[in-house]
Order: structure tokens, then sequence, then C-alpha cells
């Protein structure tokens, strides 16, 4: 399979997961997410400073500057299965 399909196969299972993640793995998995599809950050950080959901997500997404897309979807998809078992 190419790795698109794989990514977008271990998207669909990612939320069919038998036990919810840990919400550091939650993180790991949109900030992978968002890399994967969009790339580098393109928003503003929040503004609210007590918006602490939102911050830890852009903080995550930021965190993976640089990455590539592919590099982005390879680890998604690692994660993924390694979370499936």
């Amino acid at each position: 399979m190419e790795l698109k399909e794989l990514f977008e196969k271990a998207v669909t299972e990612s939320k069919a997961l038998s036990e919810r993640p840990s919400n550091d793995t939650l993180l790991q998995l949109y900030s992978l997410y968002k890399q994967a599809t969009e790339g580098d950050v393109n928003t503003e950080p929040p503004s609210n400073p007590f918006d602490f959901v939102n911050k830890a997500k852009y903080e995550a997404w930021t965190a993976l500057k640089g990455k590539t897309k592919d590099a982005a979807m390879q680890e998604y998809t690692a994660l993924v299965a390694k979370l499936k078992g």
C-alpha cells in the first residue's frame, strides 16, 4: 500500500481503538496528523491564556516544525499500529 493509503487507514483505525489513549498520546496523534495533512503550523496561537487544551495542541504541533509530511504520516501510522497492539 502507498504511504497515503496506510495513513488514511491508520486515521480510521485511530478512531476505533479499544481503549482511549493517554492525553500525551492523543496530543502526539493530533500533532502528527496536523503536520501530515497541513505541514508546519499555519495559525496564530490561542489568544485565551486559559484555553489549556488548544494551547497544548498548538504547542505540540509547533514542536514538529520542519518535519516532512511523509515523515509525520509514517510516525502516525506506526503509533496507531503500536496502540492497536
